[in-house]
């Protein structure tokens, strides 16, 4: 049985690794068009545009197919679609928000813009989408480009030499957000199933050959190493069509840095030593300007370097035990009721972070937009990024494996020079079961595979039966992750909150360990005594508790990160007085005011930032 387990492993690694061939990274060092604004757009609940009545997909001459033209060739040729200003949507956007009629709509709606360009002889031309939620058909001048599944992770397709028009072009997109039991995330979530084209879309152009990605890390960990010892960097280049033997610079201008390599293949491997370095810190966020170029092609971005490790009982960054001081986020501006995508929305939601006393965020339960993570690398806030295998995925699917690996490998190929994330997480709350284990045993190896340098963990289930007054953590994944991080919600999901009085936690493993999630729901501006649920007394009287309890943990406990920042939307959340679709343990409420719960949660932090940023105030 194990030989058959690791011979399934394999495959579906290497098919996750297949699906990735082709993605292009730091697409905003690169020469683009953007192709955000306005689309028009169809709504097909039926999917007329893509099946026939046999219910067979349509093929590419077939006039009635919603990817080719609607303008007929004379006035006898049927035509039974049709894309008009009217019907216009915002690109990026989910479509939830943009018209009433689609608040709770599932199903397919079809994009089209048209373009023009200036296509230049021999260059090639690629679409990128940082992401569409959660089937993309994607359709050129009535050619299909691809098909992507994954509603959070970026993805693109290259154009055919000869496709592209200078006046005119057709760019249409299939958007299928309905929910099946055999995709990631599965049928049952508690978030809102924003659909659309949620993130930013570009036309790419690029020469013949060109760097496709790079990584640059240091190694780890810094231990050992002498007094002022340069402190070593590795990765690689990744080269699309490379020529043989040629040239790869790498350049780190204020470090006075300049290494050449000479080309081995697709990939070539990196190794530097990196003198006078400030190394990325919380405190001191410090970026460096990195450029890597061949002679037809120059990509830069801005890295920082840092080591950061689970060793014993505590998370080390730069060698130095960190505390994490955490909030959950959920991707999604509450007071617009929309899906979170830019640079704005980014700083609003790392600036209530930092506002609460934070220095780490967990984005949850699905990879958030690149201005996050990037904001995250200037801000010095640590981030937790994870994959959406969210509670009753189908563990017994070796296809659903392979969906996950791929939304992984996208995950960490977008943001391994992001110095913010240390943690990839694999899921969330999933159901002990040998298959299971089985199932994220490989994911986390293959995490590890993908990037050795940052942490690898998960939410995992606890043991409430364990002892008296014990909870442990001793979930068998708990064996492979970095990190032991558990939820709870002691005092909400059953009983009061002075159950936190008398309970105690622990694991059987020797590892740091950190609470993921806990919380309480209140409606922001409801207030009643301490007992009455859903008031902000309850919640607030809820952290309480969890911060006295929390002075009683083990000494193997490294960290928080409540549930959650801000309320969200959830087609779940269904009281009609104090929820109304809205999941409400936000410490901020849906309009952006603080809920009284928030200042007990900020107290603490600021309590547990003068203990273990000033030891010597202990």
């Amino acid at each position: 049985m194990k030989r058959i387990y690791w011979i399934v492993l394999l495959l579906t690694s290497q098919l996750a690794v297949k699906a990735q061939d082709s993605l292009i990274t730091d697409i905003g060092a690169r020469k683009t068009t953007s192709l955000n604004g306005k689309w028009q757009y169809i709504v097909d609940p039926y999917e007329t545009g893509f099946y026939d009545y046999r219910y067979k997909e349509l093929n590419e001459k077939n006039p009635d197919a919603f990817w080719n033209t609607d303008v007929q060739k004379d006035r006898t040729e049927k035509k039974e679609h049709g894309y008009i200003d009217k019907y216009s949507i915002e690109v990026p956007g989910d479509w939830n928000h943009q018209k009433p009629e689609f608040t709770y709509y599932e199903g397919t709606i079809w994009y089209k813009k048209s373009f023009d360009c200036q296509p230049v002889q021999g260059n090639r031309y690629f679409i990128y989408f940082g992401a569409v939620n959660y089937r993309a058909d994607v359709y050129l001048n009535g050619k299909k480009l691809g098909m992507h599944k994954g509603g959070f992770t970026p993805f693109n397709f290259e154009i055919p030499a000869g496709l592209l028009k200078e006046k005119g072009n057709f760019l249409v997109v299939k958007v299928d957000n309905k929910r099946y039991s055999d995709e990631v995330p599965t049928l049952n979530t508690d978030w809102w199933n924003y659909g659309g084209i949620t993130r930013n879309v570009c036309l790419v152009e690029l020469p013949q050959s060109f760097i496709q990605d790079f990584v640059l890390q240091l190694k780890r960990p810094l231990a050992g190493k002498a007094p002022g010892a340069s402190p070593d960097a590795y990765g690689w280049v990744k080269i699309n069509n490379p020529q043989a033997g040629e040239t790869i610079t790498v350049e780190i201008p204020e470090l006075k840095l300049k290494k050449q390599f000479t080309s081995t293949g697709q990939t070539t491997a990196l190794n530097l030593k990196l003198s006078k370095l400030q190394l990325w810190s919380t405190e001191t966020p410090k970026l460096y300007k990195v450029i890597v170029s061949t002679k037809n092609n120059r990509v830069e971005d801005q890295i920082g370097f840092r080591t950061i490790e689970a060793l014993g009982k505590q998370v080390l960054l730069n060698g130095k035990p960190v505390f994490m001081r955490g909030i959950s986020i959920h991707g999604e501006i509450p007071q617009e009721v929309r899906r979170a995508y830019s640079q704005a929305d980014a700083m609003q939601l790392l600036t209530q972070a930092r506002n609460l006393g934070c220095n780490m965020v967990r984005l949850a339960h699905y990879p958030h937009d690149e201005a996050i993570t990037r904001l995250a690398d200037s801000l010095g806030v640590l981030v937790w990024s994870e994959i959406p295998v969210y509670w009753t995925i189908n563990f017994g699917s070796s296809e659903v494996l392979n969906k996950a690996k791929a939304q992984l490998a996208e995950m960490i190929y977008r943001d391994h020079n992001r110095a913010s994330i240390i943690i990839w997480s694999v899921g969330n709350e999933t159901p002990i079961s040998q298959t299971r284990t089985n199932f994220m045993h490989s994911l986390i190896t293959e995490a590890k595979r993908l990037d050795n340098t940052r942490m690898v963990s998960a939410a995992l289930e606890v043991n409430y039966a364990s002892g008296k007054n014990l909870n442990l953590i001793d979930d068998p994944l708990g064996e492979f992750v970095d990190l032991v991080a558990f939820n709870e919600y002691l005092g909400w999901y059953g009983g009061t909150p002075d159950m936190c009085r008398k309970t105690n936690w622990g694991t059987p493993y020797n590892k740091p360990l950190f609470i993921s999630e806990t919380g309480a729901g209140a409606k922001g501006g409801f207030h009643a005594d301490s007992l009455t649920r859903f008031s902000e007394e309850y919640q607030e009287w809820y952290y309480k508790e969890q911060v006295a309890m929390l002075k009683r943990m083990p000494d193997n406990f490294v960290g928080i990160s409540p549930w959650v920042l801000a309320d969200f939307r959830s087609p779940k959340r269904n009281n009609p007085i104090y929820q109304e679709g809205w999941n409400r343990k936000g410490v901020y409420d849906d309009k952006g005011n603080k809920k009284k719960a928030f200042y007990i949660l900020q107290a603490y932090y600021e309590q547990m930032k003068q203990l273990h940023d000033h030891p010597k105030r202990k």
